[in-house]
C-alpha cells in the first residue's frame, strides 16, 4: 500500500477535472491511502466566465477531501505544504489544465521537491496548452507551463498529440500517455425518471452536443451541417450546456438565418451529472465537430454509457473512437462531410453495430489502465518509495 496526495478540485466544484479527481481518488483508494488537498476558493467570481463553479447535481460524485487551498492566497499555499510534510505522501499528483493556476502550482512544486525526503511529483496534463490562443499568449504559454510544471517527474498526457506539444515544451520529460479514463459512473444508472426542463420530439432521431459551448468546439459548424441534413431527413439537435464566449444569441442567430427553429432545442445551463446522463440516453448519437482538442470526457461519458459518436480528426479524439466501429471520425471545419456522416449514421443504421463495439472495447478506457502506465511512470522516476507500489 502506497501513500499518494492528489491535489485539485472536487465536488461541490463542477465539471471534468474536479470529475476526474474524484474518480481518481476512488481508484486509487481500492488499494492505497489516498490524501485529496482540494480547493477553499476555485476561482474569483470576477474571473469565472460561468454562473457559478460549483455543481448542481442532486447526485455527485464524491470522496473525501479537505478543502485548504485558495489559488490566490499564498497562505494556503503554505498551509498545503506543511499538511504534506506531516502526512509524507510517496507521490503527489497534481492536474494541469490552465495557466490560471500557475503561480500556485509553481510555488507547490518547488515547496514539494523542497520538503525532507520530498516525494516525487507527477503532473497530470489535461491540456497541456489552451484549446484557445492568441499570438501573444502563443509565445507565453510555453514558458508558463515550465514554470509551473517543470519541476515533474513525470506526465500523464490523454493524447499523442500532447505528448508532441509537451516533449516540444520540455524534451526531457518522463511522460506516458494513456487514454481518458471512463466517465461512466457519473449520473445514475436508470435514467427513466429523470425529468428534463425541455420538450423533446419523439419522431426523429435526436442528435446532442453537449457540454461548455465555446467556439473551439463547433456548434456553428454542426448548425451549417444540419441545414443540410433536414433536407434530406427529419432529425433535431440538442445542445445542452452553458454558452460562453459569445452567448447564446449569435447561435439563435444562426439558428433562424438556417431555418432550423424546428430542429434545435438549447438549454443554456450547466448540465447536473444525472441529467446529463439521461440526455445521453436518450439521444442517438453525441456529436462533437471540435476544430480543435486533446481529449474529451464527453466522449468517455458516451461511450460508458453505450452511446455512439460523431467527432472530427483533431488532437486525441480520433485517437479514442474508432473509425466505423464505435462512431464517425471525420476532418475538421468541414460542413459537408459533417452534414454526410449524419445522413450516413442513420441511413446505415449504424447506432447497433457501434454500440456492441463499444460495449466490447470498454476495457480500453479503464481507470486500472490508467493505474499501469501510472505505476510504469512512477518506476521510470526511480521511485524510492517507502512501501513498494503494487
Amino acid at each position: 500500500m502506497s501513500r499518494f496526495a492528489l491535489i485539485g478540485p472536487t465536488y461541490p466544484y463542477r465539471g471534468g477535472i474536479a470529475h476526474y479527481n474524484t474518480l481518481l481518488a476512488r481508484h486509487l483508494r481500492e488499494k492505497n491511502q489516498v490524501l485529496l488537498l482540494s480547493f477553499s476558493r476555485q476561482y474569483p467570481r470576477l474571473l469565472f466566465p460561468g454562473k457559478s463553479d460549483k455543481d448542481p447535481s442532486k447526485r455527485p460524485l464524491q470522496t473525501e477531501a479537505e478543502y485548504i487551498l485558495d489559488p490566490l492566497n499564498p497562505l494556503s499555499w503554505r498551509r498545503t505544504l506543511k499538511r504534506l510534510q506531516v502526512w509524507q505522501p510517496d507521490v503527489v499528483i497534481i492536474p494541469w489544465w490552465h495557466p490560471y493556476f500557475v503561480p500556485v502550482w509553481a510555488a507547490l512544486s518547488r515547496g514539494i521537491k523542497r520538503l525532507p525526503d520530498p516525494p516525487k511529483l507527477i503532473f497530470i496534463c489535461h491540456n497541456v496548452l489552451p484549446h484557445e490562443q492568441g499570438k501573444l499568449s502563443q509565445r507565453l504559454l510555453p514558458g508558463m507551463f515550465r514554470l509551473a510544471c517543470g519541476q515533474g517527474d513525470g506526465f500523464i498526457v490523454h493524447s499523442q498529440a500532447d505528448e508532441r506539444i509537451l516533449q516540444e515544451i520540455l524534451p526531457q520529460a518522463r511522460i506516458q500517455v494513456t487514454p481518458l479514463p471512463t466517465y461512466a459512473e457519473l449520473g445514475i444508472a436508470d435514467t427513466s425518471q429523470i425529468e428534463l426542463p425541455v420538450t423533446l420530439p419523439t419522431d426523429r432521431p435526436l442528435l446532442l452536443f453537449c457540454g461548455l459551448v465555446r467556439p473551439y468546439k463547433g456548434l456553428d459548424i454542426l448548425l451549417e451541417a444540419m441545414a443540410i441534413a433536414v433536407g434530406e431527413r427529419p432529425l433535431h439537435l440538442l445542445v445542452a450546456g452553458e454558452f460562453w464566449q459569445g452567448g447564446e444569441t449569435q447561435y439563435r442567430q444562426q439558428i433562424d438565418r438556417l431555418g432550423l427553429n424546428d430542429c434545435v432545442t438549447i438549454w443554456n445551463e450547466y448540465i447536473a451529472d444525472e441529467q446529463l446522463a439521461a440526455c445521453i440516453d436518450r439521444c442517438d448519437v453525441v456529436v462533437l465537430p471540435y476544430r480543435s482538442a486533446t481529449q474529451s470526457a464527453v466522449i468517455q461519458l458516451a461511450f460508458g454509457r453505450g452511446k455512439p459518436v460523431i467527432t472530427t480528426n483533431v488532437g486525441g479524439l480520433g485517437e479514442v473512437v474508432m473509425h466505423g466501429r464505435t462512431g464517425l471520425v471525420i476532418p475538421p471545419e468541414n460542413t459537408v462531410a459533417l452534414a454526410e456522416a449524419l445522413l450516413r449514421f442513420f441511413a446505415q443504421d449504424l447506432g447497433i453495430k457501434f454500440q456492441q463495439f463499444i460495449v466490447q472495447g470498454k476495457g480500453a478506457f479503464s481507470w486500472k489502465l490508467w493505474e499501469e502506465k501510472f505505476v510504469v511512470l512512477v518506476k521510470a522516476s526511480n521511485f524510492d518509495s517507502r512501501e513498494s507500489i503494487e
